[in-house]
């Protein structure tokens, strides 16, 4: 009787757990963009637990899912990352399970585009799934994925990356799918690209107070900065992504330019060590860092692709140079006079930072006949910033400075034959 009982009393204690899980992710799914018809809103596969044990010569990963999931495991070098592909799926359970550790410095997981999602390993050296496979959860409650991984030298490694097949398919999906643009463009519209930093696999910065995604603060600007510009004559505006789902920094760059944008706004918040720092920051290109701030905030945005577990195709120098160049001569006067604008309209109405117009080599700004500025709204870090960044009032005051700095550069652009 007593042995019954405990049994009852485990399954039920299974029962409510996996009932919370699910509950978390229903609230989770609830609170993204509407997407009708896309494979997510429709029936996206549950993650609803994972665990990881382990050392640095051997480790496991153990993820629930709710029913069976299809993956494929691929490897990339410089530096060395495991991805797992997966079909749609929304991740349950709490961050901490799934914490790196052993062979692990980094795990990110996340949603790629509406049909897929990614699980990215940064390991802390040269390592092999010795087994990936799923398997029946005993109990019928599921199935599991379990991913065993070994340490293993360079050569073994580098023969991995050569000899598989891969083609990234969320990278391709992308690139041939239609490109989002401005709706009823006029002859002689002025056509602005509203970038939301980051998004799907890609979090960004994470709240100080209330752990805040840095992905979520970026599209509420950008949907209310676009709405906003959309309000005045003669200006179209679109955003480079309407949800949350990653881009590279190429496909941000190639939407603004294949819409003929005549500007690209990139919005962020980012966190810094210093927690005392607050304000805006205004960023536009340049081949030298104007300080080690914008060196390093340059050097964590393009990180972007590599946290999403895309291969770095590394531009032959002279390539980088010349679009480099051809941005520095057709666009940076171009850029640099909005963001003199932008900081004007913000003169006496929103707090920046000291020497508030800083300059490095940001990709996403590097589109060679599209001026375009990196917009740092404030800090996550900063815990007044956060609550500024949260509200909704003070998003509506930004949205109309920004408004009015596009207007006057607008002005000043045709007023001298643009």
């Amino acid at each position: 009787m007593f042995k019954r009982a405990r049994i009852a009393a485990k399954s039920a204690e299974w029962r409510s757990t996996f009932a919370r899980r699910v509950l978390i992710v229903l609230l989770a799914v609830s609170l993204l963009p509407a997407v009708a018809g896309s494979v997510e809103a429709k029936d996206p596969l549950l993650a609803y637990g994972a665990r990881i044990v382990g050392d640095d010569a051997r480790s496991r990963i153990v993820i629930d899912f709710d029913r069976e999931p299809r993956f494929s495991v691929h490897y990339i070098a410089n530096p060395e990352r495991i991805v797992i592909d997966l079909p749609a799926t929304a991740f349950g359970f709490p961050a901490k399970d799934l914490a790196a550790r052993g062979l692990f410095k980094d795990i990110r997981y996340g949603k790629m585009d509406e049909e897929s999602a990614r699980i990215v390993l940064t390991t802390a050296g040269p390592v092999k799934l010795a087994l990936a496979k799923v398997q029946a959860d005993e109990s019928g409650k599921g199935h599991r994925l379990v991913l065993d991984a070994e340490m293993i030298d360079k050569q073994a490694f580098a023969e991995l990356v050569k000899t598989q097949s891969w083609s990234d398919q969320s990278e391709a999906a992308q690139t041939t799918s239609a490109i989002p643009a401005p709706e009823k463009t006029a002859p002689g519209d002025f056509v602005i690209a509203v970038d939301a930093g980051h998004g799907g696999i890609d979090t960004g910065a994470i709240g100080v107070d209330t752990k805040t995604e840095e992905k979520q603060v970026t599209l509420a600007f950008a949907k209310a900065l676009t709405e906003r510009l959309n309000k005045e004559p003669g200006i179209k505006a679109f955003l480079t992504r309407e949800d949350d789902e990653f881009l590279s920094l190429s496909q941000r760059v190639l939407i603004a330019r294949q819409n003929h944008a005549g500007l690209l706004i990139s919005l962020h918040a980012d966190t810094l060590k210093q927690k005392d720092i607050r304000g805006a920051t205004v960023y536009t290109i340049s081949d030298k860092a104007s300080d080690k701030l914008a060196a390093d905030l340059a050097e964590r945005e393009n990180l972007s692709d590599q946290i999403a577990g895309k291969e770095t195709v590394a531009e032959p120098p002279e390539v980088a140079d010349i679009l480099l160049d051809l941005t520095r001569r057709e666009t940076q006067a171009f850029s640099i006079s909005l963001a003199e604008s932008v900081l004007n309209s913000f003169k006496d109405q929103v707090g920046t930072i000291n020497n508030p117009h800083r300059h490095a080599g940001f990709r996403v700004l590097q589109a060679p006949d599209v001026p375009s500025i990196l917009l740092e709204l404030g800090f996550l870090s900063n815990a007044e910033d956060e609550k500024l960044l949260l509200d909704e009032t003070w998003r509506g005051k930004i949205v109309g400075l920004l408004t009015e700095a596009v207007k006057r550069y607008r002005a000043a652009v045709i007023a001298n034959g643009g």
